[in-house]
């Protein structure tokens, strides 16, 4: 395993790290493992090296988070534990989701129960709430800090703009900095690259990108996408424009150079996330262990700067899209 800084927190954590969407309740999406198969992977992912974990409150509805906990038992201090907040928790309380105070305050408290712990390393918003005021957000997450439940806070996918404007109210009002980004962005959706990535790089934030493989699309063969459960169930695949600007071909650019290389696809989209510099690491959800396994190995594959731009050639500007 490799390790890095996230961004200027100075904490130490692996290259890949384990995003914990496919553990809890299969009753949730079909796709997801239940807690024996979820605490096995875990366990792997330990055993390979990995200390960097993100769930969120929202997996499950709790329960990635309880399963979580449970497997870190006894590897607690080595671990870098990261989940978030945001989402709508309960549909008879609409103060279980947003980012007010009431609801960061009493969400934080559920999810350090259903962990097991204390203090949670990062904590982050899921997404940007236009109802509250991101310096009443601040000030709680601030607060959070203070009281020992969070020892660094990170934001997710949101404009450029509103990240910045973030980061300027934190210095403005002398309150925590968010210090993480967890943005969507893989080899079929780079529109990152225009302001987001730049903002993040030059203000040494960390950058954890979430679907790293664009839910499976540059896992396999495009035309063989439909053949996997999750893409036979999860309606939220086409959700975003993986198949547009040029999806297709990149798609098959993967397969080409998987094929020459003897690795899987997979592992040559993970590779050239890895080997872009203002990636920390991206966040890698499996359902596996083998898929583990093999998202580990990708650490040790070369791309050279002809394959990078082999693969980046055809990608071509899509709609903007994750936001929500």
């Amino acid at each position: 395993m490799e390790y890095t800084t996230l961004g200027d927190t100075g904490m130490e954590v692996s290259r890949i790290c384990l995003g914990c969407m496919s553990f809890g309740d299969p009753d949730w999406r079909e796709w997801v493992l239940d807690d024996e198969e979820s605490t096995e992977i875990i366990d792997r992912a330990i055993d390979l090296g990995i200390n960097f974990f993100d769930t969120a409150n929202m997996y499950s509805t709790g329960e990635s988070e309880r399963i979580l906990g449970e497997a870190l038992e006894g590897y607690r201090e080595e671990s870098v534990v990261a989940t978030k907040g945001y989402f709508q928790m309960r549909e008879d309380d609409p103060n279980s989701g947003g980012l007010s105070r009431k609801a960061i305050e009493q969400e934080l408290e559920a999810s350090l129960d259903r962990l097991g712990m204390d203090t949670v390393d990062l904590y982050q918003i899921h997404r940007w709430d236009d109802d509250t005021p991101i310096e009443t957000t601040l000030q709680a997450l601030d607060d959070a800090v203070r009281r020992g439940q969070v020892r660094y806070v990170g934001a997710s996918s949101m404009w450029a703009h509103q990240f910045a404007e973030s980061l300027h109210a934190s210095d403005r009002l002398g309150l925590e900095r968010f210090a993480t980004m967890q943005n969507h962005y893989n080899l079929v959706y780079r529109e990152e690259e225009r302001e987001m990535l730049p903002l993040c790089e030059k203000e040494n934030v960390g950058v954890m990108p979430w679907s790293p493989l664009a839910r499976g699309y540059l896992t396999r063969p495009h035309e063989e996408i439909d053949a996997t459960t999750r893409g036979e169930t999860e309606e939220h695949l086409y959700d975003h424009p993986y198949r547009e600007g040029g999806g297709q071909e990149i798609n098959e650019r993967v397969a080409e150079l998987a094929a020459e290389k003897g690795v899987t696809m997979a592992q040559i989209a993970l590779s050239w996330l890895l080997h872009k510099d203002w990636v920390d690491a991206p966040i890698v959800g499996t359902t596996s262990v083998e898929h583990l396994e093999q998202a580990v190995e990708a650490l040790e594959i070369s791309l050279s700067a002809s394959d990078i731009a082999y693969l980046e050639e055809p990608y071509e500007p899509v709609p903007v899209s994750g936001h929500d």
